[in-house]
């Protein structure tokens, strides 16, 4: 699974939702060891704790996280959170 299908999946999965999903480390070492780092900003996070946004996600990656991804870092805000936070 690469960057564009985990970006699909979490756009697909979460209502709403736009994500950037980058590869942090070593892209030559991303096959046998692939993180993740995605910015996912929805609305569906409205009024959700930040452990239920991140099982949203969760959710929306469903067996791809045991079985083709190793490790996703995740940020997730509100529209409202997101135009507020000084992410780039």
């Amino acid at each position: 699974m690469d960057a564009a299908a985990v970006k699909q999946a979490i756009e697909k999965g979460v209502p709403g939702a736009t994500a950037e999903v980058t590869t942090p480390r070593n892209p030559d070492h991303a096959a046998e060891d692939p993180h993740y780092a995605a910015v996912v900003v929805a609305e569906a996070f409205e009024g959700q704790s930040l452990v239920d946004q991140h099982r949203m996600v969760y959710d929306a990656l469903g067996e791809a996280m045991t079985r083709e991804i190793h490790a996703i870092e995740l940020r997730t805000y509100t529209p409202t959170e997101y135009q507020e936070s000084e992410v780039p």
